[in-house]
């Protein structure tokens, strides 16, 4: 038990993730950075997957026919008003004009102008412009976005638009063939063949965010961010979201959100307005060597539990310390992110059945998810989660809520994500609901003064004016 309490305090050590989990016996992975690159209502149609075995003479001609049409050119336009030469300004003309910020491409995911794109491609947007394949432009209303996982929503006022169907992306294949669609350079209409390369994969396992990409070696490039990766079939089963690489250019990787998680998200800010999180209710991590001979496990696949969250779905169902998850529903579970990605996909209530290991035996339980809450500090960039009694104990307080992540670049997240904010101008907080309490009773003109508690258990006031 020694060992496997000091083996644990690595996932103690880590960050948390939306999951409610922390990674433990990290696999070092490398990465160079992530470059941005018929019905007339929203209802979603969904595609069944056909389970194709493809030869290598495979005809790509009709999946690239039957998509490309549904792939548009997103720019992000900024709107200004002021004088555009000496003329202007002496005459006291301030028609103002647009500059283009930014591009990318969107996905059409129904026939009434439902658009997925990459939320970098339309932060910070004054006006979304969304051009069609025939040429038509729209000016696009940003019905919600989720940064978390880089996906939007766009809308456009149009009917009986071609449109992409959502595959399901639980099933694609390692090796199975895959086109990228999207406007790579300003390239309009590009399609480029590739095969799936790997599944569940996450580029950095210690920066802090539930990762599960599908790997792709269609070539993707900036442009493509918020494109479609389809199967043969013409289903989507991924937006394209990220490289890595040196130059910002294609080296042979692509990633791409599941078309899974990508549907829940957007199902999400159609009916809630916000994406719902569900959360298992542990913490834990990738089992490595160490591990395996250390804790004498007879496996070296799986997500083994650091800790259960009191009250959640998972201490309900009877999970514990040492138990290692290896699948979730019909879902093999080999590594973390391959729980995170399924996770991703399901609300809070659903209940998934959770086949995991306990000494050596194989046994089942039936665990319903329970809501990830957070709440955004928005004057200062921050969003809170719920802490636990662990990581209160962990610092030494009694009382508290936990930096979960980040909202802007100019703030240090390896200093502030997981360390405790105990009181805010001089008021204690224990929840969530209690920070939300003080801001919507609060003047923001005022300063905004923060008790944090470091990793290192030292207390620090912070002022925000």
């Amino acid at each position: 038990m020694k060992n496997l309490s000091k083996l644990l305090l690595v996932s103690i050590l880590g960050g948390t993730l939306t999951l409610g989990s922390y990674k433990m016996f990290f696999e070092e992975e490398t990465s160079t950075g992530l470059p941005p690159v018929s019905n007339t209502t929203a209802e979603l149609i969904p595609a069944n997957y056909s389970g194709n075995i493809y030869g290598t003479n495979a005809d790509f001609t009709e999946a690239a026919e039957n998509t490309v049409n549904g792939v548009v050119h997103v720019k992000n336009v900024a709107v200004f008003k002021g004088p555009r030469t000496m003329r202007d300004l002496i005459q006291g003309n301030y028609s103002g004009g647009k500059a283009l910020q930014g591009a990318g491409s969107g996905v059409i995911i129904s026939p009434d102008g439902y658009i997925v794109t990459n939320n970098h491609v339309i932060k910070e947007a004054n006006e979304v412009e969304v051009t069609l394949n025939n040429n038509k432009t729209y000016t696009a209303e940003i019905v919600g976005a989720d940064e978390s996982s880089d996906i939007a929503l766009l809308k456009i006022d149009a009917e009986g638009l071609d449109y992409i169907p959502f595959g399901d992306s639980n099933n694609v294949k390692l090796g199975e063939w895959v086109l990228a669609v999207g406007n790579p350079f300003n390239l309009k209409s590009t399609v480029t063949a590739g095969i799936i390369s790997a599944t569940a994969r996450d580029l950095n396992t210690r920066d802090l965010t539930s990762q599960s990409f599908i790997q792709t070696d269609a070539a993707i490039n900036p442009g493509n961010s918020g494109g479609a990766l389809v199967n043969i079939n013409g289903e989507l089963v991924g937006i394209n979201t990220a490289i890595t690489s040196q130059t910002g250019s294609y080296i042979g990787y692509a990633f791409a959100v599941p078309s899974n998680n990508t549907r829940k998200i957007v199902e999400d800010i159609m009916e809630y307005g916000d994406v719902q999180k569900g959360i298992l209710g542990i913490r834990g991590g990738n089992i490595n060597p160490r591990a395996v001979e250390e804790l004498g496990l007879e496996t070296t696949q799986g997500v083994m539990v650091a800790e259960v969250t009191e009250g959640s779905g998972a201490e309900k169902a009877g999970l514990k310390q040492g138990d290692i998850i290896r699948k979730l529903d019909n879902i093999d579970i080999n590594k973390f992110s391959d729980l995170t990605g399924y996770i991703n996909s399901k609300r809070p209530n659903d209940e998934i059945d959770v086949l995991f290991i306990r000494d050596g035996k194989k046994r089942e339980a039936k665990v319903t998810l329970t809501k990830f809450e957070t709440y955004t500090i928005e004057p200062i960039k921050i969003e809170v989660s719920n802490a636990s009694k662990e990581e209160l104990q962990e610092l030494n307080v009694e009382n508290g809520v936990r930096i979960h992540r980040t909202l802007s670049p100019r703030l240090p997240a390896e200093e502030l994500v997981g360390t405790i904010i105990t009181a805010i101008d001089n008021k204690e907080v224990a929840s969530v609901s209690d920070v939300e309490r003080i801001f919507r009773n609060k003047n923001l003109a005022e300063d905004i003064v923060i008790t944090i508690v470091d990793r290192n258990g030292e207390k620090q006031r912070m002022v925000w004016r």
